[in-house]
């Protein structure tokens, strides 16, 4: 029984639903378990998020008080001489009085000084609020985003072969940017909604029948706010959607640019993104124009709330019943009432994106497709013989027809095999197999005696040197790209694995050598020099077993022996397979693999197989005549004559 992780269901990507990238997520305005969840990214920073619980309290507080300072201490006591104000003052009239007397100054004066002090230490505190609030929120989703990206660099080859990169990166960059603007929003919340309960006790014990007529308008408020959270959810789900979709557009447009333009398809594709940005425009200014619109209710209603008090304040002030700094106070007031309304109002376009956000960036963290690892792991020594073997090998893609179909085959030690076969023959999956980007049963592929099943992949893959047709390049110098990172490649060793190649003779002609920085996708280097590169990369990680898969494919033939040469260098001491178009460059191979259909039809030397004439032969005597076609020069033409 095979020791891999077995005992749950397969988290391949057998029976799963791919198209649930693509699916619409309207998410709720408030998913408190969502929420709860997001909260554990933030939990290495609960002590920065109650300082900043603590500030915004203190300053909530102080926001409260700086009405009362002008309302009841100034225009009630200090100008209207009552000693006794009606409205609460919360002890200012006691620290205006003990500050007057303690330095001698006028009561006006030292009461002006107060309203300076909590406007300035509410301006500190509110500061310092909000930037240890964002310090939380900002290092908690670069938290999360690692942890995305690092779950998502391991998702298998299978996942990427279904699902869309464009989509991926909108999970990774939009949709965590849409919890940013979230989490700081209840932030905002909370610091509107302090002072409004603090205001609300203080109007109550001014003037209760004025406040509860205040209070109506709450009900109003919160019917629109919810009528408006209904009509603008499906806007925005609508304008999430076609940004993803423009970004999935734009990479696949330039990340084949070169086809694009090489086909003139500007015009098409520029049509199609035009098609795409129009249904975002329409969503966004649908998007804006209720925005607009619930903006100027809400002005309109503080307006309505302003002329309530003025109006029943000034009976009452008549009557007695209330001070003149009551009505200011109101004044101030109201404000403090509607505005944590208005806040929620604001928030809830960016809770919902962020529900949404949050239900895709945890559908993606939730996706445990995954290659199967052994629980226990065979122990490699230090250097294989990389003998490989094939048992009774068939295998299918989840999305398609069985691509191999009993394929059985052993390659010695330091053999060098070629495969050849038509197009969809098989080359590539075998090759893909045998660096287990895909799962397979037990007891079917073997190195050195040992079945691939019971090697961990990433201790399989540095065994296993791929070069393959488009070598990619990362951003950063020529000895990045050579060593990948890895401590165990020294300069020394690069620069050695390049002269090795030849691929010393244009780095040494560059600028800075190896220090060379590469452009996106080495496009200051040439096809060749690439592949070059490639070889480097592979001989200075030194693996026992090499695989070339069309490495010399868009070749032009002087360089094509420089590389020709370079893998006579490369494939020494090591069990390589080549997978090439060009008959020739596998000529000179140990033995060549015929594939087609996915079965094994043909296997022996280039001799062997050309004295049979079987399909080898037919493809050989194909690719002989092509070449020679193109060698011949062409025939005079008439006028020529």
């Amino acid at each position: 029984m095979s020791k891999r992780q077995a005992s749950s269901p397969s988290p391949t990507s057998a029976g799963r639903d791919h198209q649930m990238f693509d699916a619409e997520i309207s998410g709720a305005v408030l998913n408190l378990s969502l929420l709860k969840r997001l909260l554990r990214w933030l939990a290495p920073y609960k002590v920065t998020v109650a300082v900043s619980s603590v500030l915004v309290l203190v300053a909530s507080v102080l926001q409260v008080l700086l009405p009362v300072i002008i309302s009841i201490v100034a225009i009630d006591h200090i100008l209207g001489g009552n000693p006794d104000p009606a409205s609460p003052d919360l002890g200012l009239i006691a620290l205006n009085g003990w500050l007057s007397e303690s330095l001698g100054w006028a009561p006006l004066f030292a009461a002006a000084l107060m309203y300076v002090v909590f406007q300035v230490s509410w301006a500190i505190l509110g500061h310092w609020h909000r930037m240890t609030l964002n310090s939380a929120v900002i290092n908690g989703l670069r938290d999360l985003r690692l942890d995305l990206f690092s779950h998502l660099e391991s998702r298998p080859a299978s996942f990427y072969d279904r699902v869309a990169v464009g989509r991926i990166m909108t999970r990774v960059t939009n949709d965590v940017e849409a919890l940013y603007e979230a989490l700081r929003g209840l932030g905002t919340l909370v610091g509107e909604f302090v002072p409004f309960f603090v205001a609300l006790g203080i109007m109550l014990a001014t003037d209760v029948e004025l406040t509860l007529w205040l209070l109506l308008a709450l009900p109003i408020m919160g019917t629109v706010t919810t009528v408006f959270r209904r009509f603008s959810r499906e806007l925005f789900r609508r304008a999430r959607l076609a940004l993803s979709s423009l970004n999935q557009n734009m990479q696949e447009n330039l990340s084949g640019l070169t086809v694009v333009q090489i086909s003139g398809r500007e015009e098409e594709n520029l049509e199609r993104y035009t098609d795409i940005n129009a249904s975002h425009r329409d969503a966004e200014l649908a998007s804006a124009r209720i925005e607009t619109l619930y903006g100027a209710f809400t002005d309109s209603m503080s307006h309505l709330a302003l002329a309530a008090i003025v109006w029943i304040g000034t009976e009452s002030v008549a009557a007695g019943a209330m001070s003149l700094g009551g009505v200011v106070l109101f004044t101030r007031f109201v404000d403090m009432l509607f505005q944590p309304i208005v806040a929620l109002g604001e928030q809830t376009n960016i809770l919902f994106r962020a529900m949404a956000s949050g239900e895709r960036i945890f559908q993606a963290l939730d996706w445990d497709e995954r290659i199967h690892e052994p629980l226990e792991p065979a122990a490699l020594p230090q250097r294989l013989r990389g003998e490989l073997e094939f048992k009774n090998l068939t295998f299918a893609y989840d999305y398609g027809e069985t691509v191999l179909k009993d394929v059985s085959l052993n390659i010695e030690a330091g053999e060098r095999l070629a495969i050849v076969g038509p197009t969809g023959s098989g080359k590539s999956t075998l090759i893909r197999l045998l660096a287990r980007f895909y799962d397979f049963p037990d007891g079917k592929i073997f190195l050195d005696g040992i079945d691939l099943n019971h090697i961990h992949s990433h201790d399989l893959r540095r065994r296993v040197g791929v070069v393959l047709q488009d070598f990619h390049i990362f951003s950063g110098s020529i000895y990045d790209n050579i060593s990948l990172g890895d401590p165990q490649i020294s300069r020394e060793r690069a620069i050695e694995a390049a002269k090795t190649v030849n691929a010393w003779r244009f780095i040494s002609e560059l600028p800075e050598g190896i220090d060379t920085e590469l452009s996106e996708r080495g496009q200051n280097l040439s096809q060749g020099q690439r592949q070059l590169l490639a070889f480097a990369r592979v001989l200075a990680a030194d693996p026992e077993i090499l695989v070339l898969d069309e490495a010399t494919a868009s070749i032009d033939t002087a360089t094509e022996l420089l590389i020709q040469d370079a893998l006579d260098k490369l494939t020494q001491g090591r069990t390589s397979i080549i997978i090439a178009h060009r008959l020739q460059t596998i000529a000179e191979a140990d033995r060549i693999l015929v594939l087609e259909d996915g079965q094994v039809r043909e296997i022996g030397s280039h001799n062997e197989l050309l004295s049979q004439g079987g399909l080898y032969s037919t493809l050989y005597s194909l690719q002989f005549q092509s070449d020679d076609a193109e060698a011949q020069p062409a025939a005079p033409t008439p006028e020529q004559d």
